[in-house]
């Protein structure tokens, strides 16, 4: 053998996978996943808890509808009815019959409402915005959507009739709109407006009754305040603003006030707030929330007047001021009250309260009355009072600031109570 040969240098590897580096890794993982549980079981229950409900919101964020990282998309919403009378129909996105309006039925972008001589519906959209649809309208709902960003779009189509609209505190961004003959009129938050479309006069007209809007069409662009209204012909070109004068606002009787009276009681006196530059003002009182019938239709000088022959139940009574020109202002609220006839030699009956309980805006009532009598807050009727009088009752939602609530118990003999309570909602 040469001596001249150079050792040689041997070089041994083994092959690992990656599959191997993976089952070792969970391996050593899964040992100390089960040391950890024996020795801190409680924290480690916890921990795989959590982490499964991260994994089942994260599958369920992806798997909404819509919720393709897109932004500016919106979803569309339905809106509800949550007050109706008389005759409306609805007539659904693409359909060509109509249907009986129903509390149950939602209404959704493109279905069409309306309303016949006697009929009125209130609508409520998600954004809060309310429409009152008054009696022989139609409108269509173009579009109720909402962004990710909770930027809603409300628009609504007035054909013909009348709508007032209530909106609320929304989004920055968000759009609430009226659409007819060409105008956009777009009302801004926390506002009320009266949208008014007749077909006879032909003429259109959007008066802002609180807060604040605009009125778009063919470039021209006004902004309306309180008070302001917009009006114009559908064929005309160009818009008018004219400053309405603003009604009185109705003192007595109270909104949903009772009134007891007996065969010789005396004439029930109206009141209203004073206007100035008012040179009279005009009483109407009716049987229902549309004056589509007037029982009394009276103009006086005075910011009060009495009325005599007013029979049981129910009324409802409007006010308007007019100027030295004839001119009327816009109608005021409506006030709501009943007649209660008192029976001769009538008692107080019992009625006792327990502590008002507040749910927020809505009021939790509970007390007791004598058996068999009936008990009404507010002017609406409990529905359900038991064989010994308890009563159980959660008023509808109360608005901002201080209330009074009357409750009023009576017998079939004509006995009668009535206490009031103050509450203050934040």
């Amino acid at each position: 053998m040469s001596s001249s040969r150079k050792p040689e240098i041997q070089i041994a590897w083994k092959t690992v996978t990656y599959r191997s580096v993976v089952l070792m890794i969970l391996g050593f993982m899964g040992i100390v996943a089960l040391a950890t549980r024996q020795a801190f079981p409680e924290f480690t229950h916890n921990s795989v808890r959590a982490t499964t409900n991260l994994f089942t919101n994260l599958l369920e964020r992806l798997a909404e509808p819509g919720n393709n990282g897109a932004s500016g998309q919106g979803t569309s919403q339905q809106a509800h009815i949550t007050a109706l009378d008389g005759t409306v129909r609805i007539r659904k996105a693409g359909g060509s019959s109509w249907m009986r309006a129903d509390y149950s039925v939602p209404l959704e972008k493109g279905d069409v409402i309306q309303t016949g001589s006697e009929g009125m519906a209130k609508i409520v959209f998600n954004d809060g915005t309310n429409y009152t649809v008054k009696q022989d309208s139609l409108i269509v709902i173009e579009e109720n959507s909402a962004n990710e960003r909770l930027q809603t779009d409300v628009r609504v189509r007035l054909n013909t009739g009348t709508v007032d609209l209530a909106t609320v505190t929304y989004t920055q961004g968000s759009k609430s709109e009226v659409n007819m003959d060409g105008a956009t009129a777009a009302i801004g938050p926390d506002s009320a407006a009266r949208v008014r479309k007749d077909p006879k006069s032909k003429q259109d007209e959007l008066l802002i009754t609180k807060g604040s809007g605009t009125v778009n069409r063919n470039g021209q662009t006004l902004a309306l305040a309180d008070w302001e209204k917009v009006s114009f012909q559908p064929e005309a070109v160009h818009m008018d603003k004219i400053k309405e004068i603003g009604p009185p606002t109705p003192i007595s009787p109270a909104n949903m006030m009772p009134i007891f009276i007996s065969s010789d009681s005396k004439p029930i006196e109206f009141s209203w707030s004073p206007m100035a530059n008012a040179k009279g003002y005009r009483l109407r009182i009716s049987r229902n929330p549309y004056f589509s019938s007037i029982l009394v239709d009276r103009r006086v000088t005075s910011p009060a007047v009495l009325v005599s022959g007013l029979g049981e139940g129910p009324y409802y009574w409007i006010v308007q001021s007019y100027d030295g020109s004839g001119r009327e202002s816009v109608e005021s609220e409506k006030n709501r009250f009943t007649i209660i006839a008192r029976g001769f030699g009538s008692n107080t009956i019992a009625l006792e309260l327990d502590p008002l309980i507040q749910h927020g805006h809505v009021i939790e009532l509970t007390g007791k009355t004598e058996g068999g009598a009936r008990v009404m807050v507010n002017g609406h009727e409990v529905p359900v009072v038991g064989a010994d009088g308890g009563f159980h009752y959660f008023m509808p939602p109360m608005p901002t600031g201080e209330s009074v609530i009357t409750i009023t118990a009576q017998n079939a003999r004509g006995g009668v109570n009535t206490q009031q309570k103050k509450v203050v909602i934040q």
